[in-house]
């Protein structure tokens, strides 16, 4: 299998174990506007999709939201994960591993920047990704459009069909496709037959991830 010229990696889920601890924040505050709802079930609804593309659903069930609640939460996730970002097991390796073989690494994620930053500072990654981290707020349309990976890929020189992208989620997997680069997903929350199902070729465990990479 020939390498790539560069991994571009999705966040939450992928290298931050960080979904339940998310979505247990966002069913907090939901369910204090009306919206009863655990943490399981905010995974179900919301995973891998943009604050700005959860807002219309939220308030389809609430009504408006009150002015920057957004951005309040976004806050209330980027203090939670300076605190503790639980790395995805073997993911930070995985990374150290892939970058000392020569290949260009980025992130590309539906999170916020400030969480994102904190994510980063928290996994030890920050300075090996670099000037190479994309959140939504960085590109015109969030995945599964695919502008944050041609983004990540630029940034890495490399054209989107020379680069694998690493995704968990089925919004992930598609902006991946639609960028026109392989994407490995990884079946953990997500099962591998509706990851395949989308167009990724399922892993189960980040220690695959620089051999199937070709290292």
């Amino acid at each position: 299998m020939s390498r790539p010229r560069a991994v571009l990696f999705d966040c939450d889920g992928v290298l931050a174990d960080s979904e339940m601890v998310v979505n247990r924040l966002v069913a907090e505050q939901l369910t204090a506007l009306g919206w009863p709802m655990s943490a399981a079930e905010s995974r179900e609804t919301f995973l891998g999709l943009a604050l700005p593309d959860m807002v219309p659903r939220i308030e389809a069930r609430v009504g408006p939201l009150p002015p920057g609640w957004a951005e309040e939460l976004s806050a209330l996730i980027a203090q939670e994960m300076t605190l503790h970002t639980p790395p995805v097991e073997g993911a930070v390796e995985a990374v150290r591993a892939i970058a000392a073989g020569g290949l260009a690494v980025a992130v590309a994620s539906n999170s916020a920047r400030a969480e994102l930053a904190a994510k980063m500072r928290a996994l030890g990654l920050a300075h090996v990704f670099a000037g190479r981290v994309f959140s939504f707020e960085d590109v015109e349309r969030p995945k599964p459009w695919p502008d944050i990976y041609l983004a990540a890929a630029a940034a890495c020189d490399a054209a989107p069909q020379d680069c694998v992208v690493v995704e968990d989620s089925v919004p992930g997997v598609r902006a991946g496709r639609a960028a026109g680069s392989r994407v490995l997903g990884y079946a953990r929350e997500t099962p591998a037959g509706v990851l395949a199902a989308h167009g990724a070729e399922p892993f189960g465990a980040m220690a695959e991830l620089p051999g199937l990479l070709g290292l």
